[in-house]
């Protein structure tokens, strides 16, 4: 069975999508649609935009979630996914490649998240770190401990985890977690603290963005990054696409189960290619790859 997976923040490179748009005129459409709805015109960054713009979470965030929309564009009708997932921000893109949301809806959700985390960000100091080589019961026990907040973000793949939260938390936790036998423990250039308590104010504004957008039932099963089981359920999905916010990506999980479900094959739709990395460390023996555009 194919699987379709959708990246999140930290794919987006400068001058991403321009090869695409150039080679295929049609998206011509899509990107006059997304200036429209996010009142400015996306594309000029993009295309010419430097790195340090483009890391901006209200235009990274739409950024990437365009450029995996224009591929689903240019696949067309040879796009029939078995299951779909989306790490963090990726999990809009994959609601729309299983007919949950329309492009237009998906995007002014993405828009309102990104404003919403950037609010978020800037009201309180926070950041996230790459813990590299510990286990993932030990790297929770030791945020435990640490006073303030921070707590496991992401388990992307075994051996790496992402800790997110309160900076002179992180610093503290850093150090703790390296004395544990942490192979690296590194701050990453993020705008704040994803995927933890810090995120609570951000949450309450997407929450009634989603609750009242049109959800539409899906065509296959989502694996959600909350619990990383599938669902079809658009009660639950509109739920675990809530929570998300203030919740670790369990990314392992999702590809775990993926597998077990009959995923044989993932393609990753999007900029860049960090899940087929994440994939590989997870299982070895799957195949993994971009489409052919």
């Amino acid at each position: 069975m194919k699987s379709y997976v959708f990246p999140g923040q930290g794919s987006q490179f400068p001058g991403m999508c321009h090869d695409l748009y150039q080679k295929h005129t049609e998206l011509k459409e899509m990107f006059e649609k997304a200036a429209d709805i996010l009142k400015f015109d996306i594309s000029k960054i993009m295309f010419n935009g430097s790195a340090e713009e483009l890391t901006q979470t209200k235009v990274t965030q739409p950024a990437i979630f365009i450029h995996s929309m224009a591929i689903l564009s240019v696949l067309k009708n040879s796009f029939k996914p078995g299951q779909v997932s989306g790490h963090s921000l990726g999990e809009f893109s994959a609601l729309v490649a299983a007919g949950v949301l329309s492009f237009e809806d998906g995007l002014k959700l993405v828009s309102t998240r990104a404003k919403a985390m950037q609010k978020s960000c800037e009201n309180t100091k926070g950041t996230m770190a790459a813990i590299l080589a510990l286990e993932n019961e030990l790297i929770e026990t030791i945020c435990e401990d640490v006073n303030g907040i921070v707590v496991a973000a992401n388990y992307n793949c075994p051996g790496q985890v992402v800790i997110s939260g309160e900076l002179k938390a992180i610093k503290e936790a850093c150090s703790k977690l390296l004395d544990a036998g942490a192979r690296r423990a590194l701050i990453l250039p993020v705008g704040g603290a994803f995927h933890s308590p810090l995120m609570e104010d951000a949450k309450l504004e997407l929450s009634i963005a989603i609750n009242n957008a049109n959800f539409n039932e899906p065509t296959c099963s989502i694996y959600q990054n909350v619990n990383g089981i599938g669902e079809t359920s658009l009660v639950k999905i509109k739920e675990n696409l809530i929570s998300q916010l203030t919740s670790p990506v369990k990314w392992t999980h999702c590809i775990d189960q993926m597998v077990k479900d009959g995923a044989t094959e993932f393609i990753e739709i999007g900029p860049g290619k960090a899940l087929q990395g994440l994939i590989k460390k997870i299982n070895r023996n799957l195949i993994i790859s971009s489409p052919d555009l």
